[in-house]
């Protein structure tokens, strides 16, 4: 009962019907327009003439939807009047990738709104207007007869007149029946009609297929961009805690019997970790969807740089360089870095005593990347430091070799040979900058 009686006491249901007599006042000043051609035929039946003029008057009324800006303001007053949820209008045109350093997904094909989205909006304003009218005239005329006929009791002779229908009050308590009955019909018709343009309004003024699909592209773009962010993070920061810890503990252990070595692992740390935060304050500026700095420039020039922190920790790394490392550029150089990174982290947390292999060769076809190192127990303080204090996340290699998928190259992880662990990756040179 009361979920019955709750739209006639809603304040929304009365709001909406204001809306729909703001959409019948706007189409007001085209309806002498819309009547000129039944004027200039006045021989005509007046039913020939009405149809006419209301063939004109939609003819007048619904190109004005098709303006990107009347849809905006329809979809705003729908939200604030009609109490509906309706997303902002979006381009369904291409639209460009999400800016980056790393590699990403490929901009989405441009979605075409097809013919029947295109007329969704001049639809809704014709019958917006429609049902405004029809509307404000019924709410009107029964609000009118609800005053009107109990006026017998305050003697006033009145009628109401509507085309060819009279209505003259009567005195009696039938009077004040007929005109809470009048007056509750009123209130029905605002009901009807708000509920009618809320029905209307998501499947008219809500996104069309071309706009959903492009949506979901953008929802998928910017997924794809958070996950590379967090393969930045995991690649960047990771390998710096990773680093910074382990030679924390060598410094601990040779303090006493070697200050400089210990001072050398303490400048280090400090070095890693200010790159560290350079890349943290990047990625965290970009997930707050604030205007991005230039990407950290981590690039295979750094790598020497890099190999100089992990041998500063006790590592040995003996670099492999084949080809002029220096020509690769781009996206192809900074995520050939990333993945050295990620490898060499590895090596530190899982390998054991040994030195680790880093191999860097360019091909015509691309480069090659590899990353060897010992396994098993090692003795060395590199590894008795790194053993028992890193959990073991399980994201390393599932993301470098995503990241490898996105960059149409070629990923390889497992044993080589006795003692041995090698990763290995082929990344194509076609890799845009």
């Amino acid at each position: 009962m009361t979920r019955g009686i709750r739209p006639f006491l809603s304040g929304s249901t009365y709001t909406g019907m204001l809306f729909a007599f703001f959409g019948a006042m706007a189409s007001a000043p085209l309806l002498p327009f819309a009547a000129l051609p039944a004027q200039a035929w006045p021989s005509a039946p007046y039913e020939v003439q009405a149809a006419l003029a209301l063939l004109v008057w939609a003819a007048l009324v619904a190109p004005v939807g098709l303006a990107t800006i009347t849809r905006r303001v329809l979809i705003m007053c729908a939200r604030r009047m009609l109490r509906v949820q309706l997303p902002d209008p979006v381009p369904v045109r291409g639209r460009a990738g999400v800016a980056g350093t790393g590699p990403g997904p490929a901009a989405p094909e441009p979605a075409v709104p097809s013919g029947g989205d295109r007329w969704r909006t001049p639809l809704w304003l014709l019958l917006h207007v429609a049902l405004g009218w029809t509307g404000t005239l019924a709410s009107v005329v029964l609000l009118l007869a609800g005053v009107s006929l109990p006026g017998h009791w305050l003697d006033i002779d009145a009628e109401l007149v509507l085309f060819d229908w009279t209505l003259w009050p009567r005195g009696g308590w039938q009077s004040w029946v007929a005109a809470l009955v009048c007056v509750l019909l009123a209130a029905l018709v605002c009901v009807a009609t708000t509920g009618t343009l809320r029905w209307l309004a998501p499947r008219l003024l809500g996104p069309s297929s071309a706009e959903r699909l492009a949506l979901a592209a953008e929802r998928e773009q910017r997924l794809a961009e958070r996950n590379r962010l967090a393969h930045e993070l995991h690649d960047s920061i990771g390998h710096t805690l990773t680093a910074a810890t382990i030679q924390a503990a060598v410094a601990g252990e040779v303090l006493a019997a070697d200050p400089v070595a210990a001072r050398a692992a303490l400048r280090s740390i400090e070095e890693s970790t200010r790159a560290a935060l350079e890349d943290l304050d990047y990625v965290l500026g970009v997930l707050r969807e604030e205007k991005a700095e230039t990407a950290p420039p981590r690039t295979l020039a750094d790598l020497p740089e890099l190999i100089d922190r992990l041998r500063h920790a006790g590592a040995t790394v003996e670099p492999e360089l084949t080809g002029d490392v220096a020509q690769v550029q781009g996206t192809l150089s900074r995520a050939a870095y990333r993945i050295l990174q990620e490898g060499l982290t590895n090596a530190l947390r899982h390998g054991a005593e040994g030195p680790i292999r880093v191999g860097v060769a360019t091909t015509r076809d691309g480069l090659e990347l590899s990353v060897v190192n010992r396994t098993g127990q090692g003795t060395s303080p590199v590894t008795d430091a790194g053993r028992g204090i890193f959990p073991t996340s399980g994201h390393g290699l599932p993301g470098l070799a995503e990241r490898v998928r996105l960059l149409h190259g070629e990923f390889g992880a497992g044993p080589d040979g006795a003692g041995h662990w090698r990763l290995t990756v082929r990344l194509p040179a076609r890799v845009s900058a």
